[in-house]
């Protein structure tokens, strides 16, 4: 059965979708020339366009609709690229986004059933406070040197992550649209959010991304945190220069990683090495990108040096990525993916029949409930 649809909102779900024609045309198993007789005329059958909703990850009421819809964030969007704002977001990550709304909206629900008292923290500061200082706040509740003894990134990332989480802030990691290990989540689209409540503030960060940039992302989403500012970033530079929020989160995250009077202090050392670099980044447990814009904040190189070797360690960067592969236990993924403290939470309270399985699926966009069982029993969790 053939059905008219708007030329413009198929051309519109194939481009929301980053497809070319091409890559439609192979996911829906038919010729190019197919694809461009639908964008032209607006002709395909009823099944088509099922099956092209479901490849380009869009409702399939919209394509009903006359126009495409204006799809906006529902938070501050700070991403830019080459110095302009980012227009339209991807599908991957308003799904992302949606889900950390979910699960922020159930937890907060959870605490005040709990009798919990709102965080003193989250909005405490402004962006006139000085920069030592408002790191200093945040260091009276969150230490970001104990980090710096463990023997991996990884480990020196989960304990920054664990130390976020005992102060009742939720993190999420994942590098994937829930657990769709085929849609993986655009590093160069955005890094990581936050979402400002005072019960249940929320961090997420992209784990496509390398553990050292991973670090710096969490310093900076929770500076969000605490000058009550919701937003999505993607951290194109070090520098921000776009936006007040912005410029000040990147200044108190670098202060916090890397604090100016022990960088100077430890600089003479790491400077009589051939690579001075590496001994600064192992030290600090950030990326090199990081260490290099602190060196230049404290006129320790010079400018020249820190164009070249930014330039270069960003290419690196970018090859690293390119090679990198996902794998590993379904259930240690979901540990990683998932705060702690949410996923205690959800398990204890459908266990003990307060949310309903459909729920705790839903959130954690699983299908089958011997699944959900499963993971409780792995996090050791039981009524």
């Amino acid at each position: 059965m053939k059905i008219s649809l708007q030329p413009t909102l198929l051309r519109w779900a194939r481009e929301r979708a980053g497809l070319s024609v091409d890559m439609l045309a192979k996911k829906m198993n038919v010729k190019s020339d197919k694809v461009t007789t639908w964008e032209e005329s607006g002709e395909i059958t009823f099944k088509q366009a099922q099956k092209l909703a479901d490849v380009t990850y869009t409702p399939f009421g919209y394509l009903y609709l006359p126009e495409p819809p204006q799809e906006t964030l529902s938070i501050p969007d700070f991403r830019t690229v080459g110095g302009e704002a980012v227009r339209r977001p991807s599908p991957d990550l308003l799904g992302t986004l949606d889900q950390a709304e979910q699960i922020q909206s159930w937890f907060r629900d959870e605490l005040l059933l709990r009798g919990q008292e709102p965080l003193a923290f989250v909005g405490s500061l402004t962006t006139d406070v000085p920069v030592e200082i408002a790191a200093d706040r945040i260091r009276q509740v969150i230490g970001f040197d104990v980090s710096r003894d463990a023997r991996t990134w990884e480990d020196a990332l989960n304990l920054q992550i664990q130390q976020i989480e005992d102060s009742g802030v939720l993190v999420l990691r994942n590098s994937v649209v829930g657990n769709n290990n085929h849609r993986k989540l655009s590093v160069d689209e955005f890094r990581g959010f936050a979402l400002v409540d005072e019960y249940a503030p929320l961090l997420f960060i992209n784990s496509g991304d390398s553990k050292g940039a991973q670090m710096f992302t969490l310093a900076h989403e929770l500076v969000h945190i605490w000058i009550g500012v919701s937003g999505i970033s993607n951290l194109d530079k070090t520098y921000a220069d776009h936006d007040e929020a912005e410029r000040f989160c990147n200044q108190v995250a670098a202060e916090l990683l890397v604090p100016a009077d022990e960088l100077s202090a430890t600089w003479n050392e790491a400077i009589s090495q051939e690579d001075w670099l590496k001994p600064l980044t192992q030290r600090f447990k950030v990326s090199t990108l990081v260490v290099l814009r602190r060196l230049n904040d404290r006129a320790l190189i010079s400018r020249e040096t820190f164009q070249n070797r930014y330039q270069e360690e960003q290419e690196r960067f970018q090859a690293v990525a390119a090679e990198r592969i996902g794998g590993g236990d379904f259930y240690n993924t979901q540990g990683s993916r998932y705060s702690n403290q949410f996923l205690t939470a959800l398990v204890e309270s459908t266990l003990e029949g307060r949310t309903p399985y459909r729920d705790a699926l839903r959130l954690l966009k699983l299908s089958k409930v011997e699944t959900f069982q499963k993971l409780a029993k792995e996090l050791a969790i039981s009524i």
